[in-house]
């Protein structure tokens, strides 16, 4: 009687332990895991001041939180039912292939390549490659004025390297390991500028308000999109849908002006769904 009572338990264990160890792969479509979980993990950025920053109490806070949290709420989970997890640039796609994650909002540029790993909805927000100065500097109005200054981007990205091979040849390269380095450097007064997408750029600008500012020249296009499981249709078409009634309801506008317009940064409008 007990071997069987124990052989019983150690089954339902087993089985227990593969249904939780499945995470989103036991779903076809995040829309199905919303629905039956009443959960959802979402990947976000901790580190960026306006769009996905974790506070000291361990909450997250920014645009991105402000869009994962409606579209959530569309999708019928509320936010206390959310766990937020750091994502880097680098696992981005492992993360969702992996099941680690049921989307991304983590300002994640839609591009064709990762479209081969990732299902995209959106984009959300259309940034641009742009400059953060100190606010009374006047001089620097574009890239094409950093010859012979200072630039810091971080280690391994590549917008300061653009800069320099279009814009700028005698512009000086720095980089640092974060953002948050470079902003303490021009900040001190040993650097001119940093560069990487225009609204990043404004959370930092929101943070320091007063101190720095966003020039307002962009130079690239990174269309930022909400990261699904490949092939997801449903959950792709669901997603956008809540996106199309947070841009039209007043709820976009509200999180991106709470988010980055103490930075003085010039509010777009929402951009068009590009729908696949």
């Amino acid at each position: 009687m007990f071997g069987k009572s124990l052989y019983a338990t150690f089954a339902l264990l087993a089985l227990a332990a593969t249904a939780c160890g499945s995470g989103q792969e036991t779903y076809a479509s995040v829309v199905d895991k919303a629905k039956n979980d009443k959960k959802l993990v979402i990947g976000v950025k901790a580190d960026q001041p306006g769009l996905g920053l974790r506070t000291p109490d361990g909450a997250f806070t920014g645009f991105d939180i402000e869009v994962a949290k409606y579209v959530a709420k569309e999708l019928g989970v509320g936010p206390a039912d959310i766990t937020f997890k750091e994502t880097v640039s680098a696992n981005r796609e492992a993360f969702i292939e992996q099941g680690q994650v049921d989307m991304v909002v983590a300002t994640y540029s839609i591009t064709d390549a990762r479209k081969q790993k990732v299902s995209f909805a959106g984009p959300y927000f259309v940034a641009g490659q742009d400059l953060l100065v100190r606010a009374g500097d006047g001089a620097l109005t574009g890239p094409e004025a950093l010859n012979g200054k200072k630039l810091c981007s971080v280690a391994g990205s590549t917008p300061a390297q653009k800069v320099k091979s279009e814009y700028a040849e005698q512009v000086q390269l720095q980089e640092e390991r974060t953002y948050s380095a470079c902003v303490d450097r021009v900040l001190g007064g040993q650097l001119d500028a940093i560069t990487t997408d225009n609204v990043i750029l404004a959370g930092y600008a929101a943070q320091h308000a007063g101190k720095l500012k966003v020039v307002g020249k962009t130079f690239s296009t990174e269309k930022y999109g909400i990261g699904l499981k490949k092939d997801d249709t449903a959950g792709r078409k669901a997603v956008n849908d809540a996106l199309q009634k947070m841009f039209s309801d007043g709820s976009w506008t509200k999180a991106l002006q709470a988010s980055v317009g103490a930075s003085g940064f010039a509010l777009p409008q929402a951009p068009a769904l590009e729908r696949y």
